[in-house]
């Protein structure tokens, strides 16, 4: 399969979460690689790494960064690849400040923004944008919702809330 996302994070304290995306990613049959850029510890990597991340078969970027989380902003600034930024929770303000810092990008540079930690999300989005190219991806992203709606018995009706 052509398919291929490219996940970059800050650091090794982020791989934790990171691996939920590589999980999902795998489950899902798609490609990927996986580095550690830092957006202010290498910036001139990061800037390159975006740069060149179409011409090297990337379609999508799952960009992961704590505190300050400039990570996914730096990816989107640097290629039109869409750009999925998950904010790793941190520091003193758990997360809810890397999540401010890339939901907050300016206009005309989008990244779109998952819940803090939310890797497993941010790799299904990343495999929805893919399904809409590679109809693979989009049966195996069908087969994935019908399983999770069998496993909550979703059911439907008045008389539920009349069970014993």
């Amino acid at each position: 399969m052509s398919a291929k996302v490219g996940v970059v994070f800050g650091s090794e304290t982020d791989i934790p979460v990171m691996r939920q995306v590589a999980e999902t990613l795998d489950s899902m049959g798609v490609e990927y690689e996986a580095n550690i850029i830092s957006a202010h510890r290498s910036p001139a990597l990061a800037i390159e790494y975006a740069r060149t991340a179409q011409d090297r078969g990337i379609e999508v970027i799952i960009a992961g960064a704590g505190l300050a989380a400039h990570l996914p902003g730096t990816m989107a600034a640097w290629t039109t690849v869409p750009v999925i930024g998950i904010p790793v929770k941190a520091g003193a303000l758990s997360g809810l400040d890397a999540l401010l810092s890339i939901a907050q990008m300016p206009p005309g540079v989008p990244v779109a923004t998952v819940g803090i930690d939310g890797a497993k999300n941010a790799a299904l989005l990343a495999c929805e944008i893919l399904a809409l190219k590679y109809p693979e991806i989009a049966s195996r992203l069908a087969e994935m919702r019908r399983t999770q709606a069998e496993k909550i018995g979703a059911r439907r009706g008045i008389d539920l809330l009349k069970e014993k």
